[in-house]
């Protein structure tokens, strides 16, 4: 048993033990030191004014009301968007957050979000004038068109306008944006290209209007021109470039690559405008860098499709996985893989990107498993695809009433261009040799769908 004056004179040395350990004070977290450069390299691409976010990160006074509604995004890796599985691929354009760029928003809101001293901030990103995220060498004007607030069905069809490129010459770009002047209608946008014709009216709409239900579905019809798109599209190389919800430009210099243009060409533009009650009047701008001497490589957007014949998609009512028929493609050249987009509507569930090469190793180079529609998100990577390898794509979609975007779980859904209809399309760009003929890159198995 041990005497309580030693018990008393054991507490009295270590309480003057405790009185000598100094601990390093608590650095406090503040916005303009530690919280603004994260938001400068992840959010305010999209956080700024003119951009698809719905508020401004740019400043202390602009982001401090929406603190504790940006702790809960990060902390729940709902912001950024990012849906890659990363067990599979490497991507060089990963913008989740770090596990230490979360704790830093959350201690920074957990301690009262200060704003910190001035002098601790960064610089401002210095972002290209008037909502370009490049830089353009050459601005095309596109069309201008009138969005209705109410519009039968509430549908304004797909649309293609053909306006003139101004390309006196072979033109290699090395960076596209296409911008509209009301991204808050604009559902997506997308460029094709082809030789002009001498009877191409420029800048009048070409739609195909269609038999619909009157939840606004298109009535499927068997055929081989998927919403009227094949017709439009010979003599183009495909869809190359889009602006989508989370995909507002293309840089194709990262690679070390350019997109040709020939001279004379014309631009097709696809526009979809989806209406929110409120008629605007847009303005479609697309903007070119330009490369000053022809590269040595060339980027190629491609895409590949499950079906083409609306009438064979068809997802089954109440059907929460169900697998759409796979697409795939075979390369017929040795490329380099640097771009991956998977491309469903609210009902897409995941998408998986696998290569067969030509000695039978299989590698899965992009597992989305929680696809959101609401972000259209291109995966940047690099992989040296030989002659010979299949690119296979499988997805799911949910049908079911646990899909909280999904309108009516009680309906078939079909392939169709309108959200509340279905598109099962991976997207993916290639670099070559300039000296490549992009038509011969890839051979598709079955037919293949052009849309996004």
């Amino acid at each position: 048993m041990v005497p309580k004056l030693c018990v008393a004179a054991l507490m009295f040395v270590g309480a003057a033990m405790a009185a000598e350990i100094s601990y390093p004070p608590v650095t406090p977290v503040t916005f303009n030191k530690d919280v603004l450069p994260i938001l400068q390299k992840n959010c305010q691409s999209c956080h700024r004014p003119g951009q698809i976010a719905p508020m401004s990160l740019l400043t202390y006074q602009s982001a401090r009301p929406w603190a504790k509604a940006m702790k809960s995004a990060v902390v729940q890796r709902m912001m950024p968007p990012w849906f890659a599985d990363a067990q599979y691929g490497h991507f060089t354009n990963d913008r989740s957050l770090k596990p230490e760029d979360i704790d830093t928003i959350a201690r920074w809101v957990d301690s009262g979000a200060p704003e910190g001293d001035a002098k601790d901030a960064p610089p401002p990103v210095q972002w290209p004038a008037d909502g370009w995220l490049i830089r353009p060498d050459l601005i095309v004007q596109g069309p201008v068109f009138d969005v209705p607030a109410h519009p039968k069905n509430n549908v304004v069809e797909w649309m293609w306008v053909t306006v003139p490129t101004g390309f006196k010459k072979d033109t290699w770009v090395t960076a596209v944006q296409i911008r509209p002047e009301h991204p808050e209608v604009a559902h997506h946008m997308c460029l094709a290209f082809k030789p002009h014709t001498p009877d191409v009216k420029y800048f009048e709409p070409v739609w195909q209007d269609k038999s619909r239900d009157e939840e606004g579905s298109a009535i499927p019809t068997s055929g081989p021109t998927f919403g009227g798109r094949t017709n439009l599209l010979n003599g183009t190389r495909g869809l190359e470039d889009c602006y989508l919800p989370g995909m507002v430009s293309d840089d194709y210099s990262v690679h070390n690559a350019a997109k040709l243009i020939p001279a004379g060409w014309d631009m097709m533009i696809n526009l979809h405008y989806t209406p929110n009650g409120k008629a605007v009047t847009d303005h479609v701008q697309v903007g070119f860098t330009v490369a000053e001497d022809p590269p040595q490589r060339q980027y190629v957007s491609l895409m590949t499709s499950s079906v083409q014949d609306p009438v064979h998609f068809a997802i089954p009512p109440n059907d929460g996985n169900w697998q759409s028929p796979p697409a795939e493609v075979t390369f017929n050249q040795d490329v380099e893989l640097v771009f991956l987009m998977p491309h469903m509507h609210v009902r897409g569930k995941d998408m998986t990107y696998t290569l067969e090469y030509p000695d039978g190793k299989k590698e899965v180079v992009l597992n989305v498993p929680r696809y959101d529609f609401n972000w259209q998100l291109g995966y940047d990577t690099s992989i040296k695809v030989p002659k010979g390898t299949k690119l296979h794509v499988d997805a799911h979609f949910d049908n079911s009433i646990n899909n909280k975007f999904n309108p009516n779980p009680n309906r078939t859904v079909y392939y169709g261009e309108m959200t509340w209809e279905e598109m099962m399309n991976p997207f993916f760009g290639v670099v070559v040799d300039r000296n490549i003929d992009p038509k011969k890159i890839i051979t598709s198995r079955g037919p293949t769908a052009n849309g996004a």
